[in-house]
């Protein structure tokens, strides 16, 4: 089968691979809609020195976190997923039996790996996952190109989520890229007045048919000033990872608010923590999703809006756009789309199909 495999820094490349065999417990999904994003971006330019020593990479792999398509197999003991059924998954794995686990906190998993990052993942034709990492699509009502986008829709979930937020709370996001826009979705959904900032006027635009109540154009005044005019925000949630946003949203959120830290900074900031400390501001992080929660959340959430998702994901790409040009113009910031979506089965990208 083909398959996009990382073996090193700026080192992809589309191969010509074994089919893999779904071993017990886990299913063979023949790949219809897998995503590529930033941390594909990031595994281009840096390579494996990305992944904490302490994890095991089976290097190369076949990127790819974000996948879902048909069940072409089952490995033995698989009784909830049947051969033909569509299915998303979550494509990160936990072994539910560590203190995290048992608390429901399976994304913080002792042992928690990814397929496209640790082992083989979905930008290839066919990819071998446990099933306990999918869920089946039908029950949500969700169909076409839209089932590609549930993993980084339940990344959107979970952080939303972090924040505690209740209905007709004001909310901040900060960051109209691929999570961002689905954070926007999700929060609108959950009854959330949104303002969302970004430095794309198009991406702006887009964050508004999702719902958001006000856009603001950033530019280089500090976000204190250029939203100077919109009030306090009971929910900051900060998606770009960039220090100054970060140490703004603990300016802008209201005295025993909460910031949710969804970007990954790329060095620790210096924070103000006598603001954080004098007015009781909660500053939280989030990491991945947590499957049984966020997946079929997402997966309903992808459904609630009918006209479906081009505006976010115009084009769908083969697997030989993604190893020839749309993995290096992401990690170069020259992605022409808030969503690259691909298709392994193509031989030529198409447009979105609801």
């Amino acid at each position: 089968m083909r398959a996009v495999r990382i073996h090193g820094r700026e080192d992809v490349r589309l191969e010509e691979i074994e089919r893999p065999e779904p071993e017990s417990g886990e299913v063979l999904i023949e790949v219809t809609g897998a995503g590529i994003c930033g941390t594909d971006a990031a595994f281009y330019r840096h390579g494996i020195d990305l992944v904490p020593p302490s994890q095991e990479a089976r290097w190369p792999i076949v990127l790819g976190h974000e996948f879902s398509g048909r069940v072409a197999a089952v490995g033995e003991g698989v009784e909830a997923l049947a051969v033909d059924e569509l299915v998303a998954s979550g494509a990160g794995v936990s072994c539910g039996e560590c203190p995290r686990c048992r608390e429901g906190h399976t994304n913080l998993c002792r042992r928690y790996w990814t397929a496209g990052v640790h082992r083989d993942g979905g930008l290839a034709e066919f990819v071998a996952v446990p099933a306990a990492t999918c869920e089946p699509t039908a029950p949500h009502g969700v169909s076409g190109d839209a089932i590609g986008l549930a993993q980084p829709m339940a990344i959107a979930v979970h952080a939303v989520a972090r924040g505690n937020p209740e209905a007709g709370q004001r909310a901040l996001i900060v960051g109209a890229g691929g999570i961002g826009a689905f954070a926007t979705w999700a929060a609108v959904q959950g009854g959330l007045e949104v303002t969302v900032c970004d430095r794309d006027a198009d991406r702006l635009g887009i964050a508004a048919e999702l719902g958001a109540a006000r856009t603001a154009l950033a530019d280089d005044r500090p976000l204190e000033q250029l939203l100077a005019d919109a009030g306090e925000f009971d929910l900051v949630y900060e998606m770009t990872g960039a220090a100054d946003p970060l140490l703004a949203a603990l300016r802008l959120v209201r005295p025993a608010g909460r910031v949710v830290a969804v970007g990954v900074q790329a060095k620790p900031p210096t924070l103000d923590l006598v603001a954080l400390t004098a007015r009781e501001i909660e500053l939280v992080g989030t990491m991945a999703h947590v499957r049984a929660a966020d997946l079929p959340r997402a997966l309903d959430l992808l459904a609630a809006r009918p006209e479906g998702w081009a505006d976010v994901a115009p084009r769908v790409l083969s697997l030989d756009d993604v190893a020839a040009a749309a993995l290096p113009a992401m990690a170069a910031g020259e992605s022409a789309q808030i969503k690259s979506l691909v298709d392994p089965r193509l031989v030529e990208s198409r447009a979105y199909r609801v």
